[in-house]
């Protein structure tokens, strides 16, 4: 009797840990993904604002599973899944399986204005971050030039279309570039004139940390010079302009952190998704109807023992990897499978240089130490020790100097944005 085919579709944190946690089983893994790379996304936010290059996050999905010999890789696009057939449709053709785990993460999303997207990207891919990166110092480079004072300030303005840790990631970052990396580099505009705002439409920015630390992570905010604009609903996006609320703000750089979206391929499951396009798993992570077919991460949605959804982030998607993994080799020795119980440590979310909010659980602290706890996370989850040390070493050279590497503009200079 042949080992069982189980393939796993994504290598993002989900995909990667199922895949490693099936090493030692008596399984075929095949791992499918449209991109060659596993992408450490908590910093794609970085290389979007010239802190890092493209692969200082980045690493070949072949590399990381080169001594797993139970494991095959496919470059490949998948469209659909035949559930009746037991197969994955791909681009190029099917792919049999025993058992799928769909790991294919989330877009993001512009609540049924996808002509926005053009106007104000969002951060998923490199390709993202690239086109953010370009669009930021493209902005400073304009204004250079500008004459008029209207078009000068529009230019130098960034408006960040949500306030939760990746709208506030940016909007700090941006501030540094604005108020510390690009002072005196140019001779007819001062970058400390920049407005960098950010527009969140609830109460209060991050909204999944506890409204003392969100406080505190606005007012670090605002001590670089960030505009915070709480209860402000975008109405529309222009090319050169955003209108919140009753007013309109003329800006050259939008951005959008305002919402996400599950891969289109939950779709072809033909079971119950929530509005977010999410799959509404079981207990044990397979989908309704179907016990051989999984779903993981920002692709499926789950509420937790204190009946709340579980939070997209990368700890759970890890979590749940390696938990499908362990029903998987449970199924082959005929025991039962367990339900998924997430084991919260925390939550991080960085401001900017030495500032940055951490909740615990019963310890919370903001300031240093929190930016301290936020870099050794990171630096300990990143793929490849080339990685790990190329990125401790940029981290240090930015703090000391107050300069960041990656300060490159890819692409056409006259390709609009829209």
């Amino acid at each position: 009797m042949s080992e069982p085919h189980v393939v796993v579709v994504g290598a993002g944190f989900g995909g990667l840990n199922a895949v490693l946690s099936l090493a030692r089983a008596r399984v075929r893994v095949t791992v499918v993904d449209r991109r060659n790379h596993h992408l450490f996304q908590p910093l794609l936010y970085q290389v979007a604002t010239a802190a890092l290059s493209p692969a200082d996050i980045a690493y070949p999905i072949r590399a990381i599973f080169r001594k797993q010999e139970n494991a095959t890789v496919l470059l490949a696009e998948a469209g659909s899944v035949d559930r009746s057939a037991r197969e994955l449709v791909l681009s190029d053709g099917r792919l049999g399986f025993d058992y799928l785990v769909l790991a294919t993460g989330a877009r993001h999303s512009y609540f049924g204005h996808d002509s926005w997207e053009p106007r104000a990207p969002g951060l998923k891919s490199l390709e993202d971050a690239l086109e953010i990166r370009r669009r930021i110092l493209l902005a400073f480079e304009r204004a250079e030039r500008e004459t008029d004072r209207e078009r000068r300030r529009a230019l130098l303005t960034f408006v960040i279309v949500g306030g939760g840790p990746t709208g506030v990631e940016l909007a700090g970052a941006i501030a540094e570039i604005a108020r510390h990396v690009l002072v005196r580099e140019f001779r007819s505009i001062d970058s400390r004139e920049s407005s960098i705002q950010v527009l969140e439409a609830g109460p209060r920015i991050l909204p999944t940390f506890p409204p003392d630390l969100a406080a505190r992570a606005q007012q670090a905010l605002e001590r670089l010079g960030v505009q915070v604009r709480t209860g402000c609903a975008v109405r529309d996006v222009a090319p050169d302009s955003v209108v919140a609320g009753d007013t309109r703000i003329a800006a050259a750089t939008i951005l959008w952190a305002a919402g996400v979206r599950a891969s289109p391929l939950a779709r072809s499951l033909a079971v119950p998704l929530d509005a977010a396009g999410r799959v509404r798993v079981e207990p044990d992570l397979s989908i309704p109807g179907d016990d051989r077919i999984f779903a993981i991460g920002d692709v499926a949605t789950l509420d937790s023992a204190a009946g709340n959804p579980l939070p997209g982030v990368a700890p759970v998607a890890m979590q749940q990897g390696r938990h499908v993994a362990e029903n998987v080799k449970r199924d082959l020795a005929g025991l039962p499978r367990r339900p998924f119980r997430y084991r919260d440590k925390g939550s991080l979310a960085v401001i900017g240089r030495a500032e940055a909010v951490a909740d615990l659980g019963k310890v919370r602290i903001s300031g240093f130490l929190a930016w301290l706890a936020w870099c050794f996370v990171h630096i300990l989850y990143l793929v490849g020790f080339r990685n790990r040390a190329v990125v401790l070493f940029e981290w240090a050279w930015a703090y000391v100097t107050h300069q960041r590497g990656a300060r490159l503009i890819t692409g056409s200079i006259d390709r609009p944005h829209s």
